[in-house]
């Protein structure tokens, strides 16, 4: 399906080497300002070809919105956006070896099985480029979150291979009882993440990290990682128990983005390593309850001393911030001489991949998990 969401629904079209991408946003309210001014940063910040880490496929991701708008204004009628594909190159994947041999880890071998036919270049739907259009639709929710309700969704680079930026340590086994990180979970800033084309927000790490990615990128071969989201302001209440838990529809969207092996939310995976005395949030007081009403919500009158949780129990929101982290596999994609065996089983082979490919996705993945968790919320 290339459809998702319930009252809002987004659907989006396009592979790798198509003419374009895009997607239709139906039911987004009406009376928003909306432009193009406003959505495209968000569309460069995955765009590739943006620094010597990313592929070198060089395109401008320029979205232009179709239907829907009129003078800067939402209608209220289904927003249609269009990001041109201008620098492809079919002939990149023409040879026999491409066509004859399924890339090791790649979608090429299960599209084949599934359709009976396939996209014989970029690897079609499985590509990233199909990720444009939910970060198209993500541009538009997230901005209509920030601007109705004071909603910031930040994500970042935590780790690329073996280096993470704030791992566990003997004094704080879980993450999240990490003083270091709690307080970046409420002051990093998009700006500050930006600062490094890895987008990891500590400097070091960030230069270690992009030293990693280009040493395998020479090597012809690629490196996976981890990125961290968090969404700040986030009300009580969201979540629909049990199918729809907020937890279980983030997880829905993150994990259909090419190249994903793992979502966990709150503590996550280290949670399940500390006893339930240490991982409880303990309720307390709300201190900031005298400001009533903000951003059309009102403020509960407890909220935790920790934050474990995620921002999320039983499903549902608590108030707190709501986090959660991402693995990206290393990209199948490789220069390196690898074993195969064609489409037909007739005859082995070793296939040396041609065409751009990223060495790294999380650099770019970041505003995917930014921008689709918009979509969910």
């Amino acid at each position: 399906m290339s459809t998702f969401g319930q009252f809002l629904r987004v659907t989006t079209y396009g592979e790798s080497h198509c003419p374009s991408v895009g997607c239709i946003v139906d039911n987004f309210p009406p009376g928003v300002p909306v432009s193009e001014e406003i959505l495209q940063p968000q569309i460069s910040r995955r765009r590739p070809g943006q620094s010597s880490i990313t592929t070198p496929r060089n395109e401008a991701d320029i979205v232009s919105i179709q239907s829907g708008v009129e003078e800067g204004v939402s209608l209220g009628t289904p927003i249609a956006m269009v990001v041109k594909n201008q620098d492809f190159r079919p002939s990149d994947y023409k040879g026999n070896t491409m066509r004859q041999y399924p890339r090791p880890s790649h979608a090429d071998f299960t599209y084949l099985e599934k359709y009976g036919v396939r996209a014989s270049s970029g690897g079609g739907r499985s590509s990233a480029r199909e990720t444009i259009g939910r970060v198209a639709a993500g541009a538009l929710c997230e901005h209509y979150l920030k601007l109705a309700h004071g909603i910031e969704i930040v994500a970042w680079v935590s780790s690329v291979g073996s280096i993470h930026h704030i791992p566990p340590t003997a004094e704080y086994p879980c993450t999240s009882h990490n003083p270091e990180f709690l307080q970046l979970l409420q002051t990093v800033t998009r700006e500050i993440v930006d600062k490094s084309p890895v987008r990891c927000p500590d400097p070091e790490l960030a230069a270690r990290m992009e030293h990693r990615i280009a040493e395998l990128r020479d090597r012809q071969d690629s490196i996976g990682g981890t990125v961290t989201c968090v969404i700040r302001n986030v009300p009580t209440g969201l979540g629909e128990p049990v199918f729809s838990k907020l937890e279980a529809t983030l997880a829905h969207g993150m994990l259909s983005i090419p190249a994903t092996k793992g979502f966990e939310i709150g503590s996550g995976f280290e949670g399940t390593e500390i006893p339930g005395s240490a991982h409880n949030d303990m309720f307390i007081r709300n201190p900031n309850t005298d400001s009533d009403v903000k951003n059309g919500f009102a403020k509960p009158k407890l909220t935790t001393s920790t934050n474990n949780s995620g921002g999320i129990q039983g499903g549902i929101t608590n108030g707190a911030p709501v986090f959660f982290r991402v693995a990206f596999k290393s990209p199948a994609t490789i220069g390196l001489p690898q074993q195969t065996i064609t489409f037909e089983g007739e005859s082995d082979g070793l296939l040396e991949a041609k065409g751009r490919h990223d060495p790294c996705v999380v650099p770019r993945k970041s505003n995917n998990d930014k921008t689709d968790s918009a979509n969910h919320i």
